[in-house]
């Protein structure tokens, strides 16, 4: 079994110590800094140096669900204390997203726009439409008001399972106002007798807003199906980004930021896990925590230490990537009907090799200038793609497609790629992992590590990983004490 190896600070080596150390900037150890550092810890978030600098909307959900008051984003900020200012500035666009096709463009939002699309496009009829709404919108809720009740994560450990009933004030309970959920559980029948062609729109809005590599459960498949009836968050300012805001909260108040080279190594150091950003060991820092918590692809952190890579990063095979092109484009280009937030569909020969022939889009304003556009392009591919200049190809012909006279004026912005601060690694979940079970970060061993694996929430896309930081975060917390 290979652990951790000890190390002893030299008389060139330097030793700082927190509370916490977050390897890795993705949500989900975004959310669990904030917690564990409402709760007196202090924690350290580390990011890869080269990718730091990448434009913000790389690591913003294709779609932000719960953002109303009683949701899921909505009650994780006030568990986060984010001012209020700052949640105001997160507004509710009645468009969740848009479904285009070769004959249709379908906007995908409120209930009474979803009945008013559906049967103006001649996909359902009328009665038949609002009875859809209506069962999606149920099962939807009963999701939601579970997941606000869920204990959600797992250590092992005894204290961490009394905390989370209460048992100790160490941990105040999350303060929510689920309601019991008033329709039966999973994906209501009446999606199965929707017409085929609306049918196959709500699996591309699944297989669009799950980031798991394989099939959702029928929890999590209701909850992405019926969520979008609630419309879609936007953050509203000139930095219109959700990690933006939860990062300053960390710096303003619980810990700090910093940036980690492509090489480095795990080390333990008195009985504490760490990491020593000197991938050579001859000299520098070295960082330890009372926990390590790792918030980044076991895969992705096994090609980065500079050491035989420990047990602890063993796990689920890299399947799968979304592989996102930033386009700069000028915003006469883009058709006033197009959405933020676009599920593109096939019919396009340029689409043929994407996932069941899917693309999502993605659009965010240039305050530096009006006149352009920044487009985020994402296709899932295959970890071991052999031709990416090919299939990048095709993804700018298939957006070209919807915008007239744009053939030829859509190049890529070249960004810094992750080795292992990755957002886009689509990991193969754990068998039987996945909401409606709870998901278990605690790494094997004697030392605090504990993993925030984002391939056993995929499934429920945006919100589990926010449920993933919130309770693995007030778990953590517990075993800290």
């Amino acid at each position: 079994m290979k652990g951790l190896p000890s190390v002893e600070p030299g008389t060139s080596t330097r030793t700082r110590r927190w509370d916490a150390v977050v390897v890795g900037a993705a949500l989900p150890g975004l959310v669990a800094a904030v917690r564990l550092g409402m709760q007196g810890k202090r924690v350290l978030v580390l990011e890869e140096e080269a990718v730091s600098g990448r434009f913000p909307g790389l690591r913003e959900p294709f779609w932000m669900s719960g953002a109303h008051k009683e949701g899921v984003l909505g009650a994780c900020l006030r568990a986060l204390g984010v001012p209020l200012i700052d949640q105001r500035r997160i507004e509710i666009d009645p468009v969740a997203f848009q479904v285009v096709m070769p004959d249709a463009r379908i906007d995908i939002g409120e209930a009474p726009l979803c009945v008013d699309e559906w049967v103006a496009w001649g996909l359902a009829k009328p009665e038949e439409a609002r009875a859809l709404v209506r069962a999606l919108g149920d099962a939807a809720e009963a999701e939601r008001a579970a997941l606000l009740e869920a204990a959600f994560v797992r250590t092992g450990s005894w204290l961490s399972r009394s905390v989370r009933r209460g048992a100790s004030p160490a941990v105040d309970p999350p303060a929510t106002s689920a309601k019991p959920p008033r329709h039966a559980r999973g994906v209501p029948g009446e999606v199965e007798s929707a017409p085929p062609a609306l049918r196959a729109i709500l699996e591309a809005q699944v297989r669009a807003l799950s980031l798991a590599a394989t099939a959702p459960s029928a929890h999590a498949r209701a909850r992405l199906l019926g969520a979008p009836l609630e419309g879609g968050g936007v953050v509203r300012g000139s930095d219109p980004w959700l990690r933006g805001i939860l990062r300053r909260r960390i710096e303003s108040l619980y810990g700090e930021f910093r940036g980690v080279p492509e090489l480095f190594r795990l080390v333990s150091l008195g009985g504490q896990p760490g990491l020593a950003p000197d991938a050579g060991g001859e000299s520098g820092e070295i960082w330890v925590g009372r926990a390590l918590v790792l918030n980044a692809p076991r895969t992705a952190l096994a090609s980065a230490v500079a050491q035989d890579p420990p047990d602890l990063l063993a796990g689920p095979r890299l399947t799968h990537r979304l592989h996102t092109l930033h386009l700069l484009v000028a915003r006469d280009l883009v058709p006033e009907a197009m959405a933020s937030r676009v599920i593109l569909l096939g019919g396009s020969s340029s689409l043929k090799r994407t996932r069941d022939s899917g693309l999502t889009l993605r659009r965010f304003a240039c305050p530096d200038d009006p006149t352009q556009l920044h487009l985020l392009v994402s296709a899932l591919v295959d970890a071991a793609e052999p031709d990416l200049a090919t299939r990048e190809a095709e993804m700018i012909d298939a957006v070209a497609g919807l915008m007239p006279f744009a053939e030829g004026r859509l190049a890529p912005v070249q960004e810094p790629e992750a080795r292992w601060d990755d957002d886009s690694a689509v990991e193969e979940p754990a068998s039987g992992e996945g909401w409606p079970g709870d998901v278990e970060i605690r790494a094997g061993g004697k030392l605090p590590v504990f993993r925030l694996d984002r391939a056993a929430v995929a499934g429920l896309g945006f919100e589990g990983e926010l449920l993933l930081g919130w309770r693995g975060g007030d778990a953590i917390a517990a075993e800290l004490g």
